[in-house]
């Protein structure tokens, strides 16, 4: 019980934190990449809220596992939703203009797991953006524990079971979860620039960004 409540509040201080972070990362986005009405997006794994805040009118194909689309009722963009596996796409190489990822390849398994949800990300679009959280954050994003990914293992393994006894899909989410470093993102995404997302002077995320080149343009300094 006192797991459960420590989680609810956790979410709870953590919204208005997280909306002021994804506000700020998403103007970011639209300068870095700089985006132009109808522009053509994938959302690997995302939801549409992110894009209520971008005022530029764009074209976003949401793509999510079966079941887990969330759809809004209205909305300034022009969306669609396609279920399917992120690491597996079945569309054509660059069909897009952009592909968007915020806080999934973290989520998708083991190694070669994310090595397959990079190489979609690179093949289906000219330019990419590809978020995740960073360890050295204090908080960690997912479940709020301070520093959790310097617990030893056998650490870690208790506060799980411990969790799945009330929070068996919670859980699940968890322990599914697979931090990647600065490194592993430049390794991934050799052609991007790997950018470091702070707060206070701490990395809070890594974004791999590769925009097409353009002569009229600066290239990314790594």
């Amino acid at each position: 019980m006192l797991s459960y409540l420590r989680i609810r509040m956790f979410y709870r201080y953590k919204r208005p934190f997280s909306d002021w972070s994804r506000k700020r990362r998403m103007r970011m986005f639209n300068e870095l990449m700089n985006l132009k009405e109808r522009c053509s997006i994938i959302d690997l794994g995302g939801t549409p809220i992110v894009w209520s805040g971008v005022q530029t009118p764009l074209e976003i194909t949401i793509l999510n596992l079966p079941g887990g689309i969330v759809r809004l009722p209205a909305s300034h963009q022009i969306i669609s939703y396609l279920e399917g596996d992120a690491c597996s796409v079945n569309l054509p190489d660059r069909s897009f203009d952009i592909v968007f990822s915020n806080s999934v390849i973290e989520h998708v398994g083991d190694e070669s797991k994310q090595a397959q949800f990079a190489a979609e990300a690179r093949r289906l679009g000219k330019s990419y953006w590809v978020q995740t959280p960073s360890k050295w954050f204090p908080i960690e994003a997912h479940c709020g524990m301070p520093f959790w990914w310097f617990y030893p293992a056998a650490l870690r393994r208790f506060f799980i079971h411990r969790w799945r006894k009330t929070l068996p899909d919670w859980t699940e989410m968890v322990e599914g979860s697979a931090v990647l470093s600065k490194r592993d993102m430049r390794r991934l995404f050799p052609e991007a620039a790997i950018l470091t997302e702070r707060v206070l002077g701490i990395p809070k995320s890594y974004i791999a960004a590769f925009k097409e080149p353009d002569p009229a343009t600066s290239s990314y300094r790594r």
